[in-house]
């Protein structure tokens, strides 16, 4: 049974990436359940760091490429004020040079942050689908959910769950309803994946699912499968912590209820640190520039309350995995901002300066080879062009027209001579081309 390819996502790049990333989900799960944990919590962990590792060059070069830029931006807002008054075309060109040159003489590229952005936004979108939706990325989690899904649609096409009264569980399925509509099957363990303990306790004694095996293990019930992969540390991770709250308010699990708040508060906590060892944009003295690095820092400021809010209403899985990656990014910037801090700037930017020189000589050299094959290559067909003959022939016919008689205004024939008015000439190739139609 193989229903790991029924729920995997499809949209363009990030479906790809989602693909990769999933197959070191299943890599590290299978490894888990050999050595006896299979548990998507720890899987969740290890999967993140696995992930930041694999992007860590890149981390550098983005760090390299922010410490650079804080160094090289007094020198571009000087360019900048230089031609500030001086807006033609020759100046701007000349602006954009030296601008550009400034760059080269640091080593870095004018778009290397936005290139940097681009690369890592679909990674960690696909990280956040593989995570969200770990049946269609792990096999025995799939199948597992698969024999569920089975006995569901067997018994009534899922009619029970589309048509459900209650309203947690409806709004689960309002998610999934094109996919339910496009392959039962697949929606159906979209939804079982997104319900919280209380949802799918009615959902399976309605269908009687608590008899169900997979692989001779019961699937439901304490000490199942779904319960040996969802409990991290009492809580079962495929719950929102605001429904866990809710549950453990109701039974008085105090103990619970404090590890369902813990998630929200220390993703919170966790960003907030991991964005103050970022490296800050320090004043240029360039009004725009200035704006936007406070509109940064007002963001970095939110971005942690925006964080314990999707933590806490998200399934705690997702929060596991934000805040596993909160303190493997805070880990890699105290690291890294000691790596930085070692290297020689000045010698960077020394090395960096005799290899664009010898780039643009490299350039100017190019640059010469080209105009000299240019103008070689127009000598070529100036020397090697022939006019036409029957063009030739016409020029010819058109030249002796000069002999014919222009009409006069008497309608006689006048002689007409080489230095005739411009009538007397259109005169003459009217006649020519009357006798020649």
């Amino acid at each position: 049974m193989e229903f790991i390819i029924l729920t995997q996502n499809s949209t363009f790049i990030i479906g790809q990436v989602a693909k990769i990333l999933g197959y070191i989900m299943e890599g590290i799960f299978t490894i888990l359940e050999k050595v006896g944990l299979p548990n998507i919590g720890v899987a969740i962990i290890l999967f993140t760091i696995v992930v930041n590792l694999l992007m860590l060059p890149l981390t550098i070069k983005q760090q390299k490429f922010s410490k650079l830029s804080a160094k090289l931006s007094p020198e571009i807002q000087e360019i900048k004020k230089k031609y500030e008054k001086r807006k033609d075309s020759d100046s701007q060109m000349a602006m954009n040079q030296e601008i550009q040159m400034v760059y080269a003489k640091y080593g870095v590229s004018p778009t290397g942050s936005c290139l940097y952005l681009l690369i890592q936004m679909p990674i960690l979108f696909a990280l956040y689908r593989v995570i969200y939706a770990i049946p269609a990325y792990v096999t025995k989690i799939g199948d597992t959910f698969g024999v569920l899904a089975e006995k569901i649609i067997a018994t009534d096409g899922a009619a029970f769950i589309k048509d459900s009264k209650i309203s947690t569980i409806s709004s689960v399925v309002a998610q999934f309803t094109k996919n339910m509509n496009n392959d039962l099957t697949k929606g159906v363990i979209d939804v079982l994946n997104r319900l919280s303990t209380k949802d799918l306790a009615t959902i399976t004694e309605k269908y009687e699912l608590g008899s169900l095996t997979y692989n001779g293990q019961l699937i439901l019930g304490k000490g199942g499968l779904l319960e040996t992969y969802n409990n991290f540390l009492g809580l079962n991770i495929g719950n929102s912590p605001s429904s866990i709250i809710k549950e453990a308010i109701a039974s008085h699990a105090w103990l619970l209820l404090i590890g369902a708040l813990m998630i929200p508060l220390l993703s919170a906590l966790t960003q907030f640190i991991s964005v103050k060892l970022m490296p800050q944009q320090p004043k240029s003295g360039n009004e725009q520039a200035d704006s936007m690095a406070d509109s940064m820092k007002v963001m970095n400021m939110l971005m942690p309350i925006m964080s314990a809010w999707f933590c806490y209403q998200f399934a705690a899985g997702m929060g596991l995995y934000w805040i596993a990656g909160n303190v493997v990014r805070t880990i890699q910037q105290v690291i890294i901002n000691k790596q930085i801090d070692k290297m020689d700037f000045e010698k960077i930017i020394s090395d960096n300066k005799e290899k664009s020189a010898k780039k643009m000589e490299k350039m100017k050299l190019q640059q010469e080879r080209l105009n000299a094959y240019a103008q070689m290559n127009t000598k070529n067909i100036q020397g090697s062009y022939q006019p036409p003959k029957k063009s030739m022939q016409n020029k010819a016919n058109i030249d002796n027209s000069a002999s014919y008689n222009a009409p006069s205004s008497n309608g006689s024939e006048t002689k007409s001579s080489g230095s005739g008015s411009m009538f007397e000439k259109a005169g003459m190739v009217k006649k020519y081309n009357d006798k020649n139609k």
